[in-house]
């Protein structure tokens, strides 16, 4: 029996090219590993007061099913966080709790992609948005995306794309890979193209407090009369990765995504539910402590600035300055030269040096290739042995 198309065509760059990691650390190699945005896996520890709060709802009995849209504390603080934080409008019944924020992507291209609808995304773009877009039979649309002026978006790009079966526009910020924030400005334009031409936003906004040079607006903040989308989680700013805890909210004053909306529910109710004390562990989260993200925060940005340095000195690469999240998008001069694509360059490199990053051109082929994507997440005596390891075999090719 032969798998399915869908099945088949199935590609996520960031933990496929694990697959090459572990063949070569099968013969022997240390890995660096500087493929997978998990906090917790460079030593950030999910704050105490949050694993307390789940241990206290396992005692408690909080073990059942519970409602497909999500606890109703769990949508409150949500709703709270949003408006407050964010300054968004939402209410708690528009909020729609995920397993992470990849089944709030999945559901949400579930819900509004027929096949041959386009959905137009940044280019590059975290991948599993090309890849559900594909897998519902639609067509994944890039824009372009500026790198000398830190991956800001290309508006006349944007709007050049729009075409009759534009479904929706995807804005992720800060962003993953390229860590660029988007302007107030540039987010307002966004925002006119899509009102109109008619079209509802989506905005992934997972690193919305892990920002480094000046302030974050949220689209939610400014979307006024456009329909938008909203995805969000706990994976990086509260370090709950292995926890799979995100969310989808609605915020539509003209009520015009009803159908679409009904969709994404009827959807939630097949995978049943959210881990339901998790979900108890998430009010927490949301309406504890936030201490930690200062501390988190301060750490990264010293860890962003060595690695952007580092990455800049060592000739034939050049990276800019992330503004947000904890990605460094750097360009590999030297494709087409001394190898024939980024996913090359990165295959070398780690049978070479064990350093583990991934291929640009799994983010988007189109923007994306010539690049690769590494994390800043170590601290600095792993990310300086790295960058060591990165700079020798540049000068050895």
């Amino acid at each position: 029996m032969r798998a399915s198309r869908r099945g088949q065509a199935v590609e996520y760059a960031i933990r496929d090219i694990m697959v090459k990691a572990e063949e070569v650390r099968r013969t022997g190699k240390k890995i660096l590993y500087l493929n997978i945005g998990d906090p917790v896996k460079y030593g950030f520890e999910t704050p105490l007061h949050i694993r307390d709060a789940l241990k206290k709802a396992v005692d408690a009995g909080s073990n059942y099913y519970s409602a497909s849209e999500g606890v109703k504390g769990l949508r409150e603080a949500v709703a709270e966080k949003e408006n407050s934080v964010n300054g968004a409008h939402v209410d708690p019944r528009n909020v729609m709790i995920t397993q992470g924020i990849s089944e709030a992507i999945s559901f949400l291209m579930g819900a509004i992609v027929n096949p041959g609808d386009e959905v137009l995304l940044p280019g590059p773009s975290y991948s599993p948005y090309m890849t559900y877009v594909k897998f519902f039979d639609g067509k994944a649309v890039t824009y372009r995306t500026i790198e000398d002026r830190g991956w800001a978006p290309d508006l006349s790009d944007l709007e050049s794309k729009v075409t009759a079966r534009t479904r929706l526009i995807v804005i992720i910020n800060p962003s993953n890979p390229t860590g660029a924030v988007y302007s107030r400005n540039e987010l307002s334009r966004i925002l006119e193209i899509a009102a109109s031409h008619h079209i509802p936003v989506a905005a992934d906004e997972i690193y919305d407090r892990i920002v480094y040079d000046g302030g974050f607006t949220s689209v939610a903040s400014i979307a006024k009369e456009v329909p938008l989308f909203g995805l969000n989680g706990f994976s990086k700013t509260y370090m709950m990765t292995g926890w799979r805890l995100g969310y989808l909210y609605l915020q539509d004053p003209g009520d015009e995504m009803r159908d679409v909306w009904d969709a994404v529910q009827r959807i939630s109710r097949v995978r049943l539910c959210a881990s339901t004390p998790i979900q108890f562990a998430g009010i927490e989260a949301l309406r504890g402590p936030q201490g930690h993200i200062t501390e988190m925060v301060s750490k990264l940005k010293r860890r962003r600035d060595l690695f952007w340095k580092r990455a800049n000195e060592i000739p034939g690469l050049f990276a800019t300055k992330p503004a947000g999240a904890f990605y460094l998008f750097p360009r590999i001069n030297a494709i087409g030269h001394r190898w024939k694509s980024d996913y090359e360059f990165v295959t070398e490199l780690l049978k070479e040096t064990g350093v583990l990053v991934v291929h640009g051109s799994g983010f988007d082929p189109i923007y994306g290739k010539d690049h690769f994507r590494a994390v800043f997440l170590p601290d600095e005596t792993i990310l300086t042995e790295a960058f060591d390891a990165i700079e020798d075999f540049m000068k050895r090719r």
